[in-house]
């Protein structure tokens, strides 16, 4: 990855709201984290993703499927998976968004109705967090909205606020654009440049450009939270790359912002999407056929046969897959009937009746000599999990059990036995093209 430079920052201003109570004092390191006051524990630093239940623009956006994972869970995977928190919370005031960050491993903190208003500040909401958790020492407050934020940004920023002594340091990206002075509507002037030359325009190679807050995160030490600031004191900014500075506030249609984030993150092998080590071409697909090839549901003829139904879309992705090269076996932990089965005609290994999916699916990875990170797994059952998380692509459906969109890397926006399949597998050609041609290069 490459290296992320950062800074001392010599402006200051608050993110979202209230505007700073004139240029903030510079402070002294914080005593809570043990200074001159002999071996103490090392500062609580805990990360807080506001996310309140209200959206004038998408009805309850923080939640809303980007790509197969709720907008909220891309940014708690980054916080969790960090490993420098001594806790992620999420604070709201909604329901839902209380059980998927709890899904998702966060804890909650539901905020009262004075901070959850149009006109509430995020130092609002922060501040109060705070009263209630007198643990906490350092804030890193992460935006939602930033759904390519990388694991390894937040190590480097909890580096700079613990080893080098900063109180407060946010996130910018460097841009390249012309600006010009705005006139006013019928006033005859003429505009003038702001950061440029005319008559001597620089080439993008030649030019530094300059830095803006993208507001990815923003963390800063209790005392200098609880005087009305979030950037102030010895502060300094981290520069992100371009692709991992994805905003979604500023992205109006919800299908260009899944595009540009399934680009950022294919561009990078982003941490969120592949897990932590790159992706692998995938040879084997297994399917759960209950709930995911099928909706589940049984029927029984009078002559007391057994009648499944699926969509013949799924098929289709069945046939696709298997024309890629990708070998395609279905699963379940029912006893149902592989005569009905093999009736659908199409065409795959299949094994019914097993206790145990996990020895299953590991003897045919064995078998076909590959290791976890080629196997793709589609589940949606309790049943399921163990096998979504070793696999190296995992994927459910819509209406899967909690416990098993937990454990996976992308959530289909179709229903078992109604698209999932064939969505999954499309999923899969996009990850795997990149694969194909970044080992080409």
């Amino acid at each position: 990855m490459d290296s992320v430079e950062k800074g001392a920052a010599t402006s200051v201003s608050n993110p979202r709201g209230r505007p700073s109570r004139g240029r903030p004092p510079k402070l002294q390191r914080n005593s809570r984290g043990g200074q001159g006051r002999g071996v103490e524990k090392p500062p609580h630093l805990a990360a807080l993703i506001l996310a309140r239940g209200g959206s004038k623009g998408i009805p309850l956006k923080n939640i809303k499927h980007l790509a197969g994972v709720p907008l909220i869970g891309w940014v708690l995977r980054a916080a969790l998976d960090s490993g420098v928190f001594q806790s992620v919370w999420v604070s709201t005031d909604h329901d839902e968004i209380e059980n998927v960050a709890k899904q998702f491993g966060a804890q909650v903190h539901r905020r009262s109705s004075e901070t959850s208003k149009d006109s509430s500040t995020s130092l609002d909401a922060i501040i109060e967090f705070l009263n209630f958790h007198n643990e906490v020492d350092i804030v890193g407050n992460i935006q939602a909205t930033s759904p390519c934020l990388h694991p390894t940004d937040l190590q480097k920023v909890a580096e700079m606020i613990r080893e080098e002594g900063y109180d407060s340091v946010f996130s910018v990206v460097r841009r390249h654009q012309f600006r010009w002075s705005e006139i006013q509507k019928g006033v005859r002037e003429v505009t003038e440049p702001l950061n440029l030359n005319p008559a001597k325009r620089p080439r993008r190679q030649d030019w530094d450009g300059e830095l803006y807050e993208n507001g990815s995160f923003y963390f800063a030490k209790r005392h200098l939270i609880e005087m009305g600031y979030l950037q102030g004191g010895k502060m300094a900014y981290y520069e992100m790359r371009a692709e991992h500075s994805v905003d979604i506030d500023v992205d109006i249609d919800w299908p260009i912002a899944e595009q540009r984030v399934l680009r950022s993150i294919l561009v990078s092998f982003r941490y969120g999407y592949f897990g932590k080590e790159k992706l692998k071409e995938i040879k084997l697909l297994v399917c759960n056929i209950d709930g995911c090839l099928t909706n589940g549901h049984i029927y029984v003829s009078g002559d007391q046969k057994e009648i499944i139904s699926y969509d013949i879309k799924d098929a289709i992705g069945i046939s696709l897959l298997k024309k890629s090269g990708i070998e395609v076996r279905l699963i379940s932990e029912r006893a149902c009937s592989k005569q009905t089965l093999s009736s659908l005609k199409l065409d795959c290994k299949m094994e019914v009746n097993v206790p145990d999916k996990l020895a299953v699916v590991d003897e045919w990875r064995k078998e076909m000599g590959l290791c976890w990170k080629e196997v793709a797994y589609l589940g949606n059952e309790v049943s399921d999990e163990e096998c979504l998380k070793k696999a190296g692509l995992s994927g459910v459906p819509a209406d899967a059990c909690s416990t098993a969109q937990k454990a996976v890397g992308y959530i289909c926006k179709s229903n078992g036995g109604r698209g999932a399949l064939r969505e999954f597998a499309e999923h899969i050609f996009l990850l795997m093209e990149k694969v194909i041609n970044s080992c080409q290069k």
